[in-house]
């Protein structure tokens, strides 16, 4: 009888439910998921990263390049770093924006210096050839434009902007 007694409390205790205010846990948290970069640090650490050119907890720029450098303590930006968007008049463009994963894959070789000849010089000079417009030294009578170039020339045209070299 004396342990029914026991028992009949500690069951009751069982049954009952607890409400509790604080958080399961306590108040810790894993923080190692979260990027908060230049958050953490003393006052101590953030005044040496406004203050010092090297200090001693790098200040984390996000990916982000600086568009120059620090001489002396003061910033002096470079023109070539900062970026230049080059973007083409689509106003009369037919072609949409959006390409189907249904289309079919461009391979597409090397294009070697013979192709290139090929495709600029060898017609011009089949023809030449055919007409009998050749000098003795096998040059045109009448060159093209492409023909007349000299090997500086052609080089600064292969380097402009809008040839497909690059």
């Amino acid at each position: 009888m004396q342990s029914s007694q026991i028992l009949l409390p500690l069951s009751l205790h069982i049954q009952r439910r607890f409400i509790c205010s604080s958080s399961p846990l306590q108040g810790k948290r894993n923080f190692r998921k979260f990027l908060v970069y230049n958050k953490r640090g003393t006052r101590v650490v953030k005044e040496a990263q406004r203050t010092q050119l090297n200090p001693p907890v790098p200040i984390h720029k996000r990916g982000v390049r600086d568009t120059g450098v620090v001489i002396n303590g003061k910033f002096v930006e470079i023109p070539e770093k900062i970026p230049e968007l080059v973007v083409p008049n689509l106003e009369n463009c037919k072609l949409k924006p959006y390409v189907s994963y249904k289309a079919a894959d461009v391979v597409q070789s090397e294009f070697t210096s013979l192709e290139l000849f090929n495709a600029i010089y060898a017609q011009k000079i089949l023809e030449d050839f055919k007409s009998g417009k050749l000098k003795d030294d096998n040059s045109s009578v009448e060159p093209s434009e492409s023909e007349l170039l000299t090997p500086e020339e052609a080089l600064l045209r292969a380097r402009k902007t809008g040839s497909d070299i690059f």
